[in-house]
């Protein structure tokens, strides 16, 4: 769901939030912080054009942490490396979702 206009927030404090960083000046960074939740739907659902496109847990898993081996040596935080894990949806909020999906397709 999101934090309402919370990224434009902390831009608006923090500009160099939004600076562009070339691969050879990347800054030292105490910590990292991943919110998951992109990661894991993009190494689980690679090609959502494709209905019955299927992926094995096995190769789900091998693409999530070499994306993570990546972003690490990319990073190379220095203190905190922390990742953020939700749970499932409330069955509420996948009715919500799934009704919403269903009103964009028609």
């Amino acid at each position: 769901m999101g934090v309402p206009k919370f990224y434009r927030w902390v831009s608006e404090r923090y500009p160099c939030l939004s600076q562009v960083v070339k691969e050879h000046q990347i800054p030292e960074f105490d910590n990292l912080y991943l919110d998951m939740n992109g990661i894991i739907h993009q190494c689980s659902h690679p090609n959502d054009d494709d209905v019955h496109f299927r992926i094995s847990e096995d190769k789900i898993f091998a693409d999530i942490f070499h994306y993570l081996e990546v972003l690490f040596r990319i990073i190379k935080p220095r203190k905190v490396f922390f990742m953020a894990v939700d749970g499932v949806a409330p069955r509420a909020k996948m009715n919500q979702q799934r009704g919403r999906r269903f009103r964009y397709v028609t």
